[in-house]
């Protein structure tokens, strides 16, 4: 766009000077040889007096004193006699013989012929040339005055054009810039209104926007919350109904359909809490102290249902780009798919390790494995609806790693969660 207005303003100026500074080059070319003529009519007209009164050799004198002041004129007196620098007699010359002065052009200039009428024995004339240099004296020099001061005038347009088109692009680059974050679920981001009316008002709008989607995200969040801490009621309930009836199998079948819709409105909860805005870089924790942390949480569970917990944790610390309450989110959800879908007794494994430039968490176990395509929401067919693998893939993708889902080597499932590193 800068280029564009640059090229724009540089055509209109180039036009404008052109129409301006040729019509102004010729009349500095006419003015210059009317001056140079204007002054030789006037060295001409100093001998008129002379001419009409004086004798040849007063004349003569008169003549050659001019002459020598640097105009060469030529008297052509009555009887034929030439006076001066040596000159034909030019139809002008005869013309002014008739008692007629003018100015003629000529091949080597213009011609100044002046008649000069009082001598008893006819018209005299006196006669003058303006050479071409002397008509020009000047012109080239002005020329160059006026070829340079367009150029002048071109380059000030093309400064001032691009400071005008940056304070144009700059505030539609930064319209771009915070439509982009808001895209990528910065919905923290304002642009500062700038620039001319129309984009202070594109400016107003677009905030106007993301205080909307921050609102409506808040509100779809606080009507899901509700409804689901609504939905614990009637969760308790059935607990309860399935710990009184006496038969072993419907009480064990309604407690696993009761643990089933618990998890399934625990995830729903999380996914409500869950941040409107990505992390922007600066907000991490220690992977090292959450994991541990979890992992001494879940243990106390893994005991009572005989799991053996294996934790292969490198020294810390460990900085990821996941606030300290996600990475939580997501371990605790990693883990609780363990006990919700492998068999009381089963151990697991946990390791985090730096890799590379990213850490590596990995949750091993060896239960019957993960069936196809468990990382979709809601397309897990193991009486889960893939909440927790939903939580732990944002929580990878916000701080620019992933989720990869593997088979264990002896049966079970592995999942590696990859977290990226904090931005400065």
């Amino acid at each position: 766009m800068r280029g564009r207005l640059a090229l724009l303003v540089a055509a209109v100026s180039v036009l404008i000077l052109t129409a301006f500074l040729v019509p102004l080059a010729l009349l500095v070319r006419t003015v210059a040889a009317d001056r140079a003529t204007v002054r030789a009519t006037a060295d001409a007209q100093r001998l008129v007096p002379v001419v009409g009164t004086a004798d040849l050799d007063t004349i003569r004198q008169t003549v050659e004193q001019l002459a020598a002041e640097g105009r060469p004129v030529s008297v052509f007196l009555p009887d034929g006699t030439v006076l001066g620098a040596p000159a034909p007699r030019t139809p002008a010359v005869a013309l002014a013989t008739r008692g007629q002065s003018l100015t003629a052009a000529s091949d080597d200039g213009r011609e100044v012929v002046i008649a000069v009428q009082g001598r008893p024995d006819g018209t005299g004339v006196i006669r003058t040339l303006v050479s071409r240099s002397e008509l020009t004296a000047g012109v080239t020099r002005a020329w160059l005055v006026l070829a340079l001061l367009g150029v002048l005038l071109v380059l000030v347009g093309l400064v001032v054009a691009d400071r005008l088109a940056r304070t144009l692009v700059r505030p539609i680059t930064e319209l771009s810039a915070v439509s982009h974050r808001l895209a990528n679920a910065e919905l923290d981001a304002r642009v500062t209104p700038a620039g001319p009316a129309e984009l202070r008002e594109v400016a107003g709008a677009l905030n106007h926007l993301a205080g909307r989607i921050q609102v409506l995200l808040r509100d779809e969040r606080e009507q899901v919350a509700d409804l689901s801490h609504r939905l614990r009621t009637p969760l308790t309930a059935l607990r309860l109904e399935a710990e009184s009836l006496r038969d072993p199998d419907d009480a064990a079948r309604l407690t696993a359909a009761a643990d089933g819709l618990e998890r399934a409105v625990t995830g729903l909860i999380r996914q409500a809490r869950w941040r409107s805005s990505a992390p922007d870089g600066r907000a991490g924790c220690d992977a090292a102290t959450v994991v541990r942390e979890r992992v001494a949480f879940w243990s106390v569970l893994a005991e009572d249902t005989g799991r053996t917990v294996t934790l292969d944790l490198a020294p810390g610390p460990l900085p990821v780009a996941v606030p300290e309450d996600e990475l939580a989110a997501a371990v605790d959800a990693l883990l609780g798919n363990v006990f919700a879908h492998t068999p009381d007794g089963s151990p697991f494994t946990v390791r985090l390790v730096p890799d590379a430039a990213q850490v590596a968490l990995t949750v091993a176990d060896s239960g019957p494995g993960m069936p196809a395509g468990p990382l979709g929401r809601g397309a897990s067919h193991a009486g889960s609806t893939g909440l927790g693998l939903d939580i732990a893939d944002r929580a990878a993708r916000t701080s620019g790693g992933q989720l990869e889902l593997h088979a264990g080597s002896g049966g079970g499932a592995v999942v590696l969660l990859r977290l990226g590193p904090p931005r400065p």
